[in-house]
C-alpha cells in the first residue's frame, strides 16, 4: 500500500498569500478542466504541492496542474516509492506504476495519458 505524503501547510505570510491567490486561482481551473472527476481532498492536496514546488513557480497553471496532478497520484496512490525503497531505478519504478496512475487519472475523467517521460 503507498504511503500516504502529508503535504506542508502554507508557509507563506499574509502578503504572500494574497499574492499567490491569482496562482491558485489559476492551477484550480486548469486542474477541474483536466480532472473534472478528482475528489475534493485530493484537488486540495495536488493544488497545494503545486504552489509548494519550487519547481513549479514558473510553470504555466496548465502545466503545473499537470506536473503536480501526476506526481501526487504516482507518490501518494502507487507502490512507486516502495518500488525506489527495494531498489529498483526510477525508470523502472516509473515503469511498474504507469498503468495503475492512468487507471486513477481516467477514473478522473482525465483524457491525457502520461508519456514515457513522465
Amino acid at each position: 500500500m503507498a504511503q500516504l505524503i502529508q503535504i506542508p501547510a502554507s508557509r507563506l505570510s499574509r502578503k504572500q498569500d494574497d499574492e499567490q491567490l491569482p496562482k491558485r486561482i489559476e492551477i484550480e481551473t486548469a486542474l477541474r478542466r483536466l480532472a473534472p472527476g478528482i475528489p475534493p481532498h485530493e484537488f486540495g492536496a495536488v493544488i497545494d504541492h503545486a504552489l509548494d514546488s519550487r519547481g513549479l513557480r514558473a510553470a504555466s497553471p496548465e502545466a503545473a496542474a499537470w506536473l503536480s496532478l501526476v506526481a501526487y497520484v504516482r507518490h501518494v496512490l502507487t507502490e512507486y516509492d516502495e518500488l525506489l525503497e527495494q531498489g529498483y531505478d526510477v525508470d523502472s519504478a516509473r515503469h511498474f506504476v504507469a498503468a495503475d496512475i492512468d487507471a486513477t487519472l481516467k477514473g478522473w475523467g482525465v483524457r491525457r495519458s502520461l508519456s514515457p517521460d513522465e
